[in-house]
């Protein structure tokens, strides 16, 4: 597989040949308050992917510092789907570890006047930050007395103060042209319990103090994160050159990863699971790593979309078969075929006289491997709906009246009648078979018009079988309400017949159902047996 250019790694190299660095370490950082998307999937991968190649180590870190929204049940679930990705982190790390160092280094900044406590309201603050055109207002406290912000801010963490009453703000510039960093908030008042450390706190550092800070505890050499922080690095920066820390780590902003026909961030996510549009955080729609596991996408197959879409800081769209193309082609090899008929239309073999027989066939003809498994045959079974006509139009390949066909795997057969209800609906087909033509024998007498797949009728289970199409059309458009953009169609239902071993297979496990697609175990419905389709048997899509 080719891999896209990472100028990360380019940064990476030119650092250890100056000597900078002898390896790198990085962090992968999520917050414990939703399941990872494939989004975090790529700074998963760029992550522990730079550390390896030169010769460092990640931390898994959980950036814990917003006790309204975090739960541990997260941080269970986001540990599974990293091991799930295949990555080993060095050591676990929280937010909340840090607490007393980041408190430590917020007094830092007020002795040195940098710092102080206002008591002016979230909306009267953003009023007063100005525009891109336009300065900020200051304060009214910016030049409040060193001694009583630093006793004002030790009171607002024994929980003295109510909620949104005071915060600890950084002085910086409010004439500066980066609004972001016109006097930020460093701590705010949160009155509620953390998972971890229950009510020892009741103020929280803002992200953007929290997380040069944590970068510096751990000496990453990479501080690697999403564009949306390429405003915020001044800032990064500002906080470690000013808060007397001995080692200052660098960030480095790549472009987010957006594909087309995809809705990534947690934010909409949640909102469609609270408007009805999905069923969960892990509905295989989603590209969350919860909902590819349960379509039966592969780590692999992940990682290798993501190495080839690269590392860059130019923002561009993702074809979605793109994605599914790797998807395919980590699984061609590792999967087992199988039949499945996703709408059965029975057919009666009338001269088939026999109770029953055992044909074998090839797990996967590129995989020797994989095997062979015996499939019964008897004279009932069950064809695609669409796999006759009784008005077929030219060149058809499949089956209709007084022609015939190969059953895959097995005989000749040939319809010679067709049973309809009241109404016309095809019911049933009567056929005959021809004994000589069993697929090995060397039969060469004549060709079937074309060759179609089955499963018997007496020993096939069966299922309940799921096609999905992409939750939007295009790319998502932040303008557009959520509700409007989301294709309430995107699920098909099928009531099919399967091969019986399928009900054997592991949860998650992925097969390829012939002539339909890649699909995968579910067992989130335990009360019938349900596969979801994976990825489509071929795309238009060329790497």
């Amino acid at each position: 597989m080719r891999e896209g250019s990472n100028f990360i790694r380019d940064i990476v190299i030119e650092d250890i040949e100056s000597g900078k660095h002898e390896f790198a370490i990085t962090r992968f950082p999520p917050e414990p308050n939703g399941l990872l998307h494939i989004g975090h999937c790529k700074a998963m991968t760029i992550n522990f992917d730079i550390s390896k190649e030169f010769n460092g180590f990640t931390y898994l870190r959980f950036d814990d510092t917003n006790p309204a929204k975090e739960d541990e049940r997260f941080v269970r679930l986001i540990k599974e789907d990293i091991k799930w990705m295949g990555f080993e982190w060095k050591e676990l790390r929280y937010a909340s570890d840090y607490f007393d160092e980041m408190y430590k280094r917020a007094h830092i900044l007020i002795d040195k006047g940098l710092a102080y406590v206002d008591d002016i309201s979230a909306e009267e603050m953003r009023q007063m930050r100005g525009t891109l055109t336009e300065s900020g207002q200051e304060s009214k406290n910016r030049y409040r007395p060193i001694e009583e912000s630093r006793d004002l801010f030790n009171r607002m963490k024994a929980g003295e103060f109510p909620e949104g009453s005071l915060t600890l703000r950084a002085k910086i510039d409010m004439g500066h042209p980066n609004i972001i960093m016109r006097d930020p908030v460093i701590y705010r008042i949160v009155n509620e319990p953390h998972y971890r450390t229950g009510d020892e706190w009741h103020i929280y550092p803002m992200y953007d103090f929290a997380h040069p800070l944590e970068d510096y505890v751990e000496r990453i050499t990479h501080s690697l994160c999403s564009l949306e922080f390429e405003n915020n690095r001044p800032l990064y920066d500002w906080y470690l050159d000013n808060s007397d820390v001995e080692y200052h780590p660098r960030q480095y902003e790549f472009a987010k990863l957006n594909i087309e026909g995809a809705i990534i961030g947690k934010r909409n996510i949640l909102a469609m699971v609270e408007e009805g549009l999905i069923d969960g955080w892990d509905d295989p729609r989603l590209l969350t790593i919860s909902g590819m596991r349960r379509r039966g996408y592969s780590p692999e197959g992940i990682k290798n979309f993501i190495r080839a879409t690269g590392v860059s800081k130019e923002n561009s769209v993702v074809r979605m078969d793109m994605l599914e193309h790797f998807i395919r082609d980590d699984l061609k090899l590792k999967t087992a075929r199988t039949m499945a008929v996703l709408d059965p239309l029975k057919v009666v073999i009338t001269n088939y006289e026999k109770e029953g027989e055992i044909v074998t066939m090839t797990n996967n003809v590129d995989n020797e491997d994989l095997g062979s498994r015996e499939i019964p045959f008897s004279g009932e079974i069950y064809i695609e709906r669409e796999d006759f006509s009784e008005n077929p139009p030219k060149n058809y390949k499949r089956l209709s009246p007084g022609a015939e066909v190969r059953l895959m795997g097995a005989y000749f057969i040939k319809c010679e009648e067709v049973i309809k209800d009241d109404k016309g609906n095809i019911l049933e087909l009567r056929c005959t078979y021809d004994e000589e033509t069993k697929s090995g024998s060397g039969f060469k007498g004549r060709k079937p018009q074309g060759t179609i797949h089955w499963v018997d009728a007496k020993t096939s289970i069966p299922a309940r079988v799921y096609r999905f199409s992409p939750l939007i059309e295009g790319v998502f458009d932040s303008s557009v309400d959520l509700v409007d953009q989301v294709d309430r169609d995107s699920v098909q239902e099928f009531s099919a017949r399967v091969e019986r071993n399928l009900a054997d297979a592991k949860n998650h496990q992925a097969f390829q159902f012939v002539r339909h697609g890649y699909f995968a175990k579910d067992e989130t419905h335990p009360e019938i047996l349900t596969y979801n389709e994976t990825v489509s048997l071929k795309s238009s899509y060329r790497p």
